[in-house]
């Protein structure tokens, strides 16, 4: 629609520039919601250990099969401005806490769509919306009740948690022997803040993924795994015991600033003038040797007959390392990054047990490890195959964030849709002592928290409606952890089965879907502008008016459909 009014003298005015569309009213906001639950429906099947995988071909033809909410919203192009606020509660979602995102988004689409029914009933948006936000709130509180704290020293817990992580994922087999690995990487760089709590980086975890072998041949390598190899053919290819000296500098003589020349009139000098620059690069080779270093690390270039001199004091170099491989490193060996070879003293250098190359697959990459204690660490993922690689790549991503949650916020609830099922049924009792139309809003929030245990249950083959009774009813009798336990389609305590999930991925996902939810909600008009394809008239003159009567035509046009 567009916006035409008249004067009272029967002359058009127009607002909105030739070619904008306008929805109003209903009509906008059945739009909007109808575009965010079919969003909510594309990754519903995705959810919980039983969830499917979805494959996305791009425009180039490349593949990505994974069950990872963000992931899937990110790859599939989403027009409609209401499905794209959708898409950023799950990469918000991802980017806080990591996981959750297929929940946040599946409960911000049963959000909206119970609130369809309310609006459908004539309860204005705004109740709605204020119904909303107080059940968040209480949600919240309930939540913070449930929690039960933990020792960040509790190994066993940490693997339950990246295990469960890593349950709907295409990994689930092989989460044990991962699970392990990613919370050795975590405690390893995590540091103790000046109140006594935990840091984590994640920066400092380098996740480096080949194709080859199985996910069982993924390792923790206590040190750095670079993909560049060694320079020079001449140089040793293992070193025990390394000494590493960390390089910004480029080995290299500088040319000049300006253009400048030099005019030799005798061979000798041309002699001189190179023997002069190899002087130069044996000097910096000397220095790099007075120091005891017997690998070379350098972030830029190394001239020839310098990698030649290093090649002879059988020091391992590699090249053109990344800047930010360069602070993991120093991290992990202890060295300081030198970016002035005239600085460079023994106690600059980094330590490692082992700097080697080898083959992976058809690549060769130099390890650094067996670093004492290395506050960077690397995981290196193996595969059958590249679409398995990236997979366990984003679930390695998803379980190193939750063990990161709750090392930085040490307070844990079971999975399984208990916390769920229990927050919905206090809910409902919570909004009987609510006044008017309010009530109405909080006891559909409840409704819509209810969606996530039984998603899980339809997608395991359970009946859900069977399912919802039984949960409730084992809630009232045996307590707050009773979940749906989707490997063995039962209802029983999620917590002895060890099925654990941060506090603050909960919240994340209550509170992202609910702002998501009325933020859409609020909208009541939609004005998109297109570009106006009318060919625009020659300024002045009568044809400027017939230009603007052929736009009349075209918005006249629009307001009919």
């Amino acid at each position: 629609m567009a916006s035409v009014q008249t004067t009272a003298g029967g002359m058009p005015v127009l607002i909105l520039r030739e070619g904008t569309k306008e929805n109003k009213g209903k009509e906008a906001q059945r739009n909007n919601i109808t575009a965010a639950k079919l969003i909510a429906e594309v990754v519903k099947t995705c959810l919980g250990p039983r969830g499917m995988d979805k494959m996305l071909v791009d425009t180039v033809g490349d593949v990505t099969i994974t069950n990872d909410g963000a992931t899937i919203l990110k790859e599939i192009d989403v027009q409609h401005p209401a499905a794209k606020m959708m898409v950023e509660v799950a990469k918000s979602v991802d980017n806080e806490v990591g996981d959750g995102t297929t929940s946040s988004v599946v409960l911000a689409g049963a959000l909206i769509g119970k609130a369809e029914e309310l609006i459908n009933k004539d309860v204005h948006p705004s109740v709605i919306v204020d119904g909303y936000t107080a059940a968040a709130e209480q949600a919240l509180k309930i939540l913070q009740r449930m929690a039960v704290k933990i020792d960040v020293d509790d190994k066993a817990t940490l693997i339950n948690i990246a295990k469960t992580a890593m349950y709907s994922k295409l990994v689930s087999d092989d989460s044990p022997a991962l699970s392990q690995i990613v919370v050795n990487a975590t405690k390893q760089v995590a540091e103790k803040t000046e109140d006594g709590a935990l840091n984590v980086d994640l920066d400092n975890i380098k996740v480096e993924k080949k194709a080859g072998g199985s996910i069982h041949d993924t390792k923790l390598i206590k040190g750095i795994v670079l993909d560049k190899e060694v320079v020079h053919a001449g140089m040793p290819r293992r070193i025990e015991g390394a000494k590493i000296a960390l390089v910004n500098s480029a080995l290299e003589i500088e040319k000049t600033e300006m253009s400048a020349e030099i005019r030799i009139n005798d061979p000798q000098q041309m002699q001189m003038f190179l023997e002069e620059e190899n002087k130069m690069l044996k000097s910096m080779v000397d220095k790099i040797k007075s120091s005891g270093a017997n690998v070379v690390l350098c972030q830029k270039g190394i001239d020839d007959i310098a990698q030649h001199y290093l090649a002879k004091a059988s020091i391992l170099v590699v090249r053109r390392v990344k800047e930010s491989d360069m602070f993991k490193l120093s991290k992990a060996t202890g060295a300081r990054i030198v970016s002035n070879l005239d600085d460079l003293t023994e106690k600059d250098l980094g330590s490692a047990e082992l700097a080697e190359e080898r083959k992976i697959e058809t690549d060769k990459w130099v390890f650094i490890e067996g670093c004492k204690n290395p506050k960077s660490v690397t995981i290196l993922i193996r595969g059958g195959s590249q679409r398995v690689v990236d997979e366990a790549d984003r679930s390695v991503h998803d379980a190193l964030m939750v063990v990161k949650d709750v090392l930085e916020k040490p307070a844990i609830v079971a999975g399984g849709g208990a916390p769920e099922a229990y927050i919905s049924n206090e809910l409902r009792q919570w909004s009987n002592n609510l006044e008017g139309r309010a009530q109405l809003a909080v006891h559909k929030f409840a409704e819509a928290i209810d969606s996530i245990p039984l998603a899980l249950a339809e997608n395991a083959g359970m009946d859900p409606i069977d399912t919802m009774t039984d949960l409730r009813t084992r809630q009232g009798k045996r307590g707050k952890w009773i979940g749906v336990d989707v490997r063995n389609t039962v209802v029983t305590d999620m917590f002895k089965e060890n099925v654990l999930e941060p506090l603050v991925v909960k919240e994340q996902i209550i509170k992202s879907a609910t702002e998501a939810a009325c933020m859409i909600l609020r909208v009541d008009d939609v004005i998109s502008s297109s570009k106006s394809k009318m060919p625009a008239g020659p300024p002045g003159g009568g044809m400027g008016g017939m230009g603007g009567m052929g736009g009349m035509g075209g918005m006249g046009g629009m307001d009919m459909e």
